[in-house]
């Protein structure tokens, strides 16, 4: 059994075991048992009814989070020349076109958060699409991040869009802040995620949609939250 610090054992004993509790509880939780060193983050892990082994169950989406994750996300663009000054002006620190495509092919590094493209750029980024794919970096039609609107979209990224999707057993996980952030805008972002999550949810589950919500701080134990 691993080792258990005097702290962590101090946020554990805060926290009914078998309590569910309010999002505004929970969110209040969340900052009391946020006592690390650093600044962390605020977590939230859903455990969907879904069977991930089904493409047609497979949940996916974007949401633009009213106050943002905290984090400064860097955003690649791939893009046809008469774009690479709009995106950069937009914010992406990554921008190029199949010059950006090769160089990612050779070295096989991708250093930046997320990734948009025009449609003209998809199929030449077909040599790159399992490196980024595997990452959870392609853009897709679906989460906007492949749009005629290069800088529309960097710029919501920038002001905190996020994607999410389900992991192989059938979850979602996200960030939703900073430790820091006044408790309304934790909530408020809490929400509108949820709110986004149900809306994904693909037409062939039949089933509970979403089976349990729990949040946390960085390190810091999980709350069970009904919303």
């Amino acid at each position: 059994m691993r080792n258990v610090s005097k702290r962590q054992k101090a946020n554990i004993a805060k926290v009914e075991r078998t309590k569910v509790y309010s999002a505004s509880e929970a969110i209040e939780l969340v900052k009391q048992t946020a006592n690390t060193k650093f600044t962390g983050t605020v977590e939230v892990h859903v455990r969907l009814g879904i069977d991930p082994k089904k493409t047609d169950q497979s949940v996916r989406g974007s949401v633009s989070l009213p106050h943002g994750t905290g984090k400064i996300k860097r955003v690649a663009a791939f893009v046809t020349e008469t774009k690479e000054k709009e995106a950069k002006e937009a914010g992406a620190v990554l921008v190029g076109g199949a010059e950006l495509v090769k160089q990612i092919k050779e070295t096989e590094k991708t250093d930046f958060d997320m990734a948009v493209a025009e449609p003209a750029m998809m199929k030449l980024m077909a040599p790159i699409a399992k490196i980024l794919g595997q990452r959870g970096l392609m853009p897709n039609p679906k989460t906007g991040t492949v749009t005629e609107n290069i800088s529309g979209i960097i710029k919501e990224i920038n002001a905190g869009k996020i994607d999410f999707k389900n992991d192989d057993s059938g979850n979602v996980h996200q960030i939703i802040g900073k430790t820091d952030f006044d408790s309304e805008k934790l909530v408020a972002n809490l929400k509108i995620f949820i709110d986004a999550l149900n809306a994904s949810k693909p037409s062939t589950v039949k089933k509970v949609f979403i089976t349990n919500i729990v949040v946390n701080a960085s390190m810091g134990p999980g709350i069970k939250v009904k919303i």
